[in-house]
């Protein structure tokens, strides 16, 4: 498809644009030397998102542990996503504010949304929806919401969550099963990913030192915001799920 044979202010050609890897990666680019730049200003130890360290992990596991391979991996991994759809390697770019815009407002409606079950559930006497945030207003937090909007969506969306759907789809589930059932299973791991735990299955030990102690309200929440990452990154894109993400983080700081 050729972005010529649309004009710039069609709908459709932003749909089209916006949902782009090639556009994606120039839309979270900033977000990438914003995070990466000032951990390494900070120290690479500060406030690293917890989806960040585990990608490092497994990396290091292979022999790659250089500091800049992740996020030289992931910009790799968007243009030969892009190349492989063997779509043009141009685009508007007065795209990227209309994606501002759209990354905002989804922002603003999983806060609403925060803010509903949070209100719900405290009527219910079930406790707190969201951790707190200590310090508020730092640079180290600014900082890992980037993180978590770039790593979290890459790790849970961008790779688990195709695997997933193909696990369940060579297990015997038909396509659109098997899509369902790989969204509720990454929404599932995305949201255990943000506690500590300490458990044993069978021979295996579990013990994790990132996240939280464990709270029914924020993992409910936390669960229905992974439902909602991957609903939009498979109707919207990596670029505006990342945005999203990173953007309700900065909101729900500020609010």
């Amino acid at each position: 498809m050729d972005s010529e044979k649309l004009p710039a202010s069609d709908g459709s050609q932003y749909w089209f644009e916006s949902s782009r890897p090639l556009v994606s990666l120039v839309f979270v680019t900033p977000m990438i030397l914003a995070y990466e730049g000032g951990l390494l200003l900070l120290g690479p130890q500060r406030m690293r998102n917890g989806a960040d360290v585990w990608l490092r992990w497994l990396l290091e596991q292979l022999g790659l542990g250089q500091y800049l391979f992740l996020p030289l991996l992931t910009c790799l991994g968007l243009l030969a996503w892009h190349h492989l759809r063997r779509e043009p390697w141009h685009f508007e770019w007065s795209v990227l504010s209309g994606m501002f815009l759209e990354s905002a407002t989804l922002g603003i409606a999983l806060l609403a949304l925060a803010h509903l079950q949070g209100a719900i559930l405290a009527s219910l006497s079930k406790g707190v929806l969201c951790a707190s945030i200590s310090e508020p207003g730092s640079l180290d937090h600014v900082l890992s919401f980037f993180g978590a909007g770039i790593y979290e969506e890459l790790m849970f969306r961008l790779l688990l969550l195709p695997v997933a759907a193909l696990l369940f789809k060579v297990a015997g589930a038909r396509a659109r099963t098997s899509m369902i059932m790989a969204i509720i299973a990454t929404s599932l791991l995305f949201a255990a990913a943000h506690y500590r735990w300490d458990m044993t299955l069978g021979s295996a030990h579990l013990t994790t030192a990132l996240g939280e102690a464990f709270n029914w309200g924020s993992f409910l929440f936390r669960f229905s915001a992974g439902l909602f990452f991957s609903a939009v990154f498979l109707e919207r894109g990596f670029g505006i799920a990342v945005g999203a993400h990173a953007l309700y983080d900065i909101l729900l700081l500020l609010s």
